[in-house]
């Protein structure tokens, strides 16, 4: 059989030990692959690739579309970006797939029966990573939501139930405080829910859903949610299953994936044989499922399953009362390779054979809304008079072009004028929303004269934001307490 060629990073920390034990387990098994090692990481980053990647691994990576990466180490500082978010991003993999699940009553967990698969948007949210100091108080970063990124994820995960004969797909938003954007996310899960008759869906708010997740994770099946949410349930989902250490995690586009452990690099006890592969080992076995791979997969996985089973553990799961053997990063992977013919016994023996490649479709196109100028919020750094909001009114009270005029003052989100509280806080921040009584049109000169009125009364305008109408409903959130 030909070699399937794949690109792998060692990484940072413990990365180059889990790496080892992992492609040892590949080869054991006889996997068909070939590697082709990229440099990632904190050396990379140090010597001055902001990336974090050489500039050749984007062709190398381009050419074999797929790549198993171990942890990498952000330095701090200096403003470099994590390479993770960069490479979901720029291959656009835009689902994250996390399986969470309890291994009892050989890793310790309060929950046996968990299973639960979190699917996790990739690229969207505040992860954009775009973020601005507007004041000397106040920062701000874009929380962005598309429709398009929204249809996508959410299709991948009802598809992955389907294919994996998954029964249930919860959604968890914050659609009660984000109407706009959470609810976009929440919208679109509800229409594409209604193509997929034979799979139960339901909807939670993210607070909520996450306190019942901690509490009670039997009671999901597949999760789908946004980035930053994501981020955060994953993790805590992998570590109530039994630990953050055994968790894998694949991040899956159109043309390109990546498979990862989903911990750290845990310098700390880098290059002590401390480490568990358990994680990378798993992600390689999702690896292998893409790819085809699927005789390999199956038994990488149950015999790691047995592994597990004979109580033969590294030092982050081992337990008095179930482990039997103490044992390194080097010696794990050993013990695994010892039972690649062999299955659980208790714990369900998995089966790859006949997975076939899940197929998604792509996103409907977006039909283009009507779309009508009706006002601006003119955004405003001041820090005079006491702060006073209606110091502040009365400076901006002769701005008015067209039928445009000052409808709220808002400081961070809350209005503050009129009938603002006295008791409400206000920072250096401000926010004057100019709108038409009945939301008529304005033209863009209007909104441009209106900003040459306001920085003609001396003040610091830092931002605006136009209001627009889409097919005659307002594409804007009104100010607490409006």
């Amino acid at each position: 059989m030909k070699k399937r060629k794949i690109c792998i990073a060692r990484g940072d920390g413990i990365g180059p030990e889990i790496m080892d034990a992992t492609l040892r387990v590949l080869e054991a098994c006889g996997a068909p692959v070939a590697y082709d090692e990229i440099k990632v990481g904190k050396a990379v980053y140090e010597a001055g690739h902001s990336s974090g990647l050489e500039p050749d691994a984007w062709d190398k990576i381009r050419e074999s579309k797929v790549l198993l990466k171990a942890p990498i180490t952000t330095p701090q500082g200096g403003g470099y970006k994590s390479l993770n978010v960069t490479l979901r991003k720029m291959l656009s993999l835009y689902a994250n797939v996390r399986p969470c699940v309890a291994y009892h009553p050989y890793v310790f967990t309060r929950h046996a029966k968990m299973d639960t698969v979190i699917v996790r948007e990739n690229e969207e949210d505040l992860y954009g990573g775009i973020e601005y100091q507007q004041s000397s108080e106040v920062t701000q970063a874009l929380k962005l939501i598309s429709r398009p990124g929204s249809e996508r994820i959410i299709r991948f995960a009802f598809e992955y139930a389907r294919h994996y004969h998954r029964e249930k797909v919860t959604c968890f938003s914050k659609d009660n405080i984000m109407k706009l954007t959470d609810g976009l996310f929440h919208k679109t899960f509800d229409r594409i829910a209604a193509e997929y008759p034979e799979i139960e869906a339901d909807h939670m708010i993210i607070d909520i859903g996450s306190a019942r997740l901690a509490d009670t994770p039997e009671f999901f099946d597949v999760i789908v949610t946004e980035n930053l949410y994501g981020d955060i349930i994953s993790d805590i989902a992998a570590q109530i299953a039994g630990s953050v250490g055994l968790a894998g995690s694949s991040n899956i586009g159109r043309n390109y994936a990546m498979f990862e452990a989903i911990h750290g690099s845990a310098p700390d006890i880098a290059g002590q044989n401390k480490a568990n592969p358990s994680g990378l080992l798993l992600a390689a076995v999702q690896m292998l499922v893409h790819i085809g791979l699927n005789e390999h997969a199956t038994r990488v996985h149950n015999a790691w399953l047995r592994t597990i089973e004979d109580g033969i553990h590294t030092a982050d799961i081992y337990d008095t009362y179930t482990s039997t053997r103490l044992v390194g990063t080097s010696e794990f992977a050993g013990a695994v390779v010892e039972r690649l013919d062999e299955k659980p016994r208790k714990l369900t023996v998995v089966d790859y054979a006949g997975s076939g490649t899940m197929a998604v479709p792509e996103a409907d196109p977006t039909p283009r809304a009507e779309k009508k100028l009706v006002g601006v919020d003119i955004f405003l750094d001041w820090d005079e008079e006491n702060r006073d909001a209606g110091r502040l009114a009365g400076i901006l009270d002769n701005c008015r072009v067209a039928a445009l005029k000052m409808q709220i003052i808002t400081n961070r989100g809350t209005k503050v004028f009129p009938d603002g509280f006295p008791e409400t806080y206000h920072s250096d921040h401000w926010r004057i929303r100019f709108a038409t009584d009945d939301y008529a049109e304005v033209s863009a000169n209007d909104i441009i004269d209106l900003q040459r009125q306001v920085l003609a009364c001396g003040l610091d305008l830092i931002k605006t934001e136009n209001l627009y109408l889409l097919d005659g409903e307002p594409g804007f959130s009104l100010g607490q307490g409006e």
